[in-house]
């Protein structure tokens, strides 16, 4: 008999890090199309996914989490093209760092479609968007077919989790089900750059230096920059 590739706990669904179970993904994608909260690992830490383009459910992790009114979530997709779905407009600048450093944890701020839930915006015209270097979040983003919230998954202003028992702990049964593909990399979380400017502008520093971000757009920082 063949061995499966993920055992259920609970609401802690283990699943098989380099080879993940379809059966595992596909539970994944019914509890998140069904308005749930599902919690992931990816290059980083866990994130905390649902229907980016589901008003009520991106809601929903401002409670969960205790996260202050207005604040941008950010989100993931699978592909390039997914990313560009949901921006106005993708200037040749950011579609450059998209094929440098995607997938990785480089966090780019593009001009939002007016279409999406302004809780996800936090009130503003940008949305937050990469593609992460992990087997799981990958193939869950692929069986979704869209952009998913992740926004780590922990309480706002305690430390991000490493592990899906971090997750259980800090959020209970707040959460519908928890991917558990074991530990994440942890360190610097994504950096984040706003990529609607010319030239982009750090807003957050992060696991990839923004000199490395200008070099690879041939720019050069100096002492006149403020960013």
């Amino acid at each position: 008999m063949k061995k499966k590739h993920y055992a259920s706990s609970g609401k802690i669904l283990k699943i098989d890090r380099e080879r993940p179970s379809q059966e595992a993904i596909q539970k994944a994608v019914s509890t998140i199309r069904e308005g749930g909260l599902v919690a992931f690992p990816t290059d980083t830490f866990y994130g905390l996914g649902a229907d980016a383009q589901n008003k009520v459910a991106v809601e929903r992790i401002y409670q969960v989490k205790g996260r202050e009114v207005g604040k941008p979530i950010l989100v993931v997709v699978s592909e390039i093209e997914g990313a560009s779905a949901l921006a106005t407009e993708v200037l040749p600048a950011a579609r450059q760092l998209m094929e440098r450093f995607w997938p990785g944890p480089l966090t780019l701020l593009l001009s939002a479609r007016p279409n999406l839930p302004s809780a996800l915006l936090g009130g503003e015209d940008k949305i937050g968007v990469r593609i992460p270097n992990h087997p799981v979040a990958l193939a869950l983003l692929k069986e979704w077919g869209g952009p998913l919230t992740a926004t780590s998954a922990n309480p706002a202003g305690r430390e991000s989790p490493l592990t899906a028992e971090e997750v259980a702990e800090s959020l209970g049964g707040k959460v519908d089900l928890i991917l558990d593909a074991g530990p994440t990399p942890g360190g610097q979380a994504s950096t984040i750059v706003d990529a609607t400017l010319r030239p982009p502008r750090l807003v957050r520093a992060g696991a990839i230096s923004f000199d490395t971000v200008m070099e690879a757009l041939g720019l050069t920082l100096t002492d006149q920059h403020d960013w």
